[in-house]
């Protein structure tokens, strides 16, 4: 789809969508695909659970960060961790090469999809609640977006069309 090698970028809440969607779109599109949750694992040869109950949500926001800053792809989907926006300056730079897509999910719909934020791999301190992670991240990803995608009620397939369009608007 993108002739030019720009990038699609998928930011949004745990549990919005982002790696599943971002496969699909990938094939729809014709695009490579790659997921920084997985990539952070990969190279850190760990869980993010396992990398958040040893060094707190904190060291995970800092290899996050860094993993991201280090991307150089074109043509591909990637799909960020929840937490990508939470330090600003990787995401800027992925945006350098890509159109930023926030899948705007409804927090009751994120409740439902996650089972225990506690097990999860979210980066979040001590006591934190889903809640107190959507209002912190909500106002980050609308602040990051180019555009914004609701997707609750939509297949994958409508919602990849939809990001495919709104991509094609932009170029």
């Amino acid at each position: 789809m993108r002739k030019d090698g720009k990038n699609i970028i998928l930011i949004g809440m745990p549990a919005s969508g982002k790696s599943t969607l971002g496969v699909v779109l990938a094939k729809m599109a014709g695009m490579n695909f790659l997921d920084c949750d997985l990539l952070i694992q990969q190279k850190q040869g760990r869980l993010l659970q396992n990398i958040i109950d040893e060094e707190g949500a904190q060291g995970l926001l800092k290899i996050e960060q860094d993993v991201l800053s280090r991307i150089d792809v074109r043509n591909t989907v990637i799909s960020t961790g929840g937490s990508a926006v939470c330090g600003g300056s990787a995401v800027e730079k992925l945006r350098q090469n890509g159109v930023c897509v926030y899948l705007n999910v409804p927090l009751d719909e994120i409740k439902r999809r996650i089972d225990n934020i506690e097990t999860r791999g979210i980066a979040c301190k001590k006591g934190e609640t889903l809640d107190d992670v959507y209002a912190e991240r909500a106002p980050l990803y609308e602040k990051y977006a180019d555009i914004t995608v609701k997707t609750c009620g939509m297949s994958m397939a409508q919602a990849a069309r939809l990001i495919i369009d709104e991509c094609r608007r932009m170029m």
